[in-house]
């Protein structure tokens, strides 16, 4: 068999388990719900997605990006500030002096820079720099706690925030990259000459920075009182059943008014998921077998002898990294689309960054097929694991007596499956198939 009817049946493996949510009940671990089985696909394009951003940045270049988190969470974000509608009076409460102040401790690190560069070593230079940075800070701090309490106290149970620019909500799905590029050329022009196990460390600190700034500063993304209601692409499921048209086609498919009105929705995300997936897919397969996809993969190989044939290994770095942070800014974004609200506090790093690593890793890094693969297949698994291993309990312990310890203690345990499995997947993975389970050409 061909390794291309293999790598086409994988996929094929994936469409059959989501077609079995959809239409089987069995043991309580397919639902038999279309609801649930788009849910899942949907879920599992925009990881696929996110797959696809950190393979760019570890299967062409090495990088071991573990901020994964981050980049998603400034792609929420960028939803929040491009579609939902300005509060009124905010900016000019505290607006402009929330903008001077970023201004101003802008200007504070371009002159502390600028001291360092051009002033001669000795206690000149030293006096200057902490003259610059103490007198910014303060003046910085002046300007930006007034206005921020100010916008803060502006109807604080529902607003409090600034609000965003009411642009339509497609469009934040690029601000998203851009916002995520931006902060990873700031990131990779400081920690991409690290080692990579530094490099690692310093990205995992810096989304975790980011992700309590979204925690904690309300008058951005009003913290953790999340931001709710947000702009979709596709209409609210109650706009639907309060349409009679929708109401009388959904009845000509044998549905009610909100099954039909939820699976039409959900069905409209998945048409734009798979469009923006399909792009990303194409541009990342055109961008590998062109001469920079080969240069990135002969730097990855051996930086030193790439260093020697003249190519900018560090600038090639910080190339790679800043797209790869893009797509996962971009999926980040589609999904705080798709939940309609922002929730800083539900990104962490076991579901945004350790899960998305274990999808690129058992697809097969340095293949973009791979990752689009293990994203929609670890996802499914990540979702239908827990009850699949309740039925695997009960179907152990069904010889043992109501009560007893041991059948109570693994039907408590039971809830840890998901993460029992997500090892022993990769663990057989990186046993009978290292490369993945479509490798690397």
């Amino acid at each position: 068999m061909s390794d291309t009817v293999k790598h086409t049946l994988l996929f094929v493996f994936v469409g059959v388990l989501i077609l079995l949510e959809g239409s089987t009940t069995f043991l309580n671990v397919f639902s038999g719900s279309w609801n649930s089985a788009l849910v899942i696909l949907n879920m599992g394009l925009i990881s696929a997605i996110m797959a696809l951003g950190v393979n760019l940045q570890w299967g062409f270049a090495g990088l071991f990006n573990v901020g994964i988190m981050g980049f998603t969470a400034l792609g929420g974000l960028a939803v929040v500030l491009v579609s939902t509608a300005p509060t009124p009076g905010a900016f000019t409460a505290g607006g402009m002096g929330i903008l001077m102040a970023l201004v101003m401790g802008a200007l504070t690190v371009v002159g502390a820079v600028a001291v360092y560069r051009f002033m001669a070593p000795g206690i000149a230079r030293t006096l200057t720099l902490l003259a610059v940075l103490i007198v910014g800070f303060f003046v910085y701090r002046a300007l930006f706690d007034p206005s921020v309490e100010a916008v803060e106290a502006i109807n604080p149970a529902l607003e409090g925030n600034i609000g965003g620019l009411g642009l339509p909500v497609l469009l934040a799905w690029p601000a998203g990259g851009l916002l995520a590029a931006g902060a990873a050329w700031l990131i990779g022009k400081t920690a991409l000459g690290l080692r990579s196990d530094y490099l690692a460390i310093a990205t995992l600190g810096i989304a975790e920075i980011i992700i309590a700034v979204l925690k904690n500063e309300d008058w951005l993304s009003r913290g953790v009182k999340n931001v709710v209601g947000l702009p979709r692409p596709v209409p609210y499921e109650v706009d639907l059943q309060n349409d009679p048209a929708f109401v009388e086609r959904a009845a000509s498919w044998g549905m009610d008014a909100v099954e039909g009105s939820t699976i039409f929705v959900k069905l409209g995300y998945s048409v734009l998921f798979a469009v923006v997936l399909l792009v990303l897919l194409w541009m990342a397969q055109m961008a590998l077998k062109s001469p920079w996809g080969r240069m990135m993969r002969a730097i990855r190989d051996n930086e030193v002898a790439a260093e020697a044939m003249g190519k900018d290994v560090t600038r090639r770095h910080l190339q790679i990294f800043v797209l790869g942070s893009a797509i996962c800014g971009i999926a980040g974004a589609m999904m705080t689309t798709l939940d309609s609200q922002l929730t800083p506090g539900t990104y962490n790093p076991l579901r945004f960054t350790f899960l998305i690593w274990v999808m690129v890793i058992v697809g097969g890094s340095g293949n973009n097929f791979g990752a689009v693969l293990g994203g929609m297949l670890i996802w499914f698994f990540w979702i239908k694991v827990e009850p699949m291993g309740i039925e695997l309990i009960k179907l152990v312990t069904a010889g043992m007596a109501d009560g007893s310890w041991l059948k109570d203690h693994l039907m408590e345990s039971a809830s840890h499956m998901r993460l029992f499995t997500m090892g022993l997947i990769l663990l057989l993975v990186l046993r009978f198939s290292p490369r993945g389970l479509i490798p690397e050409k």
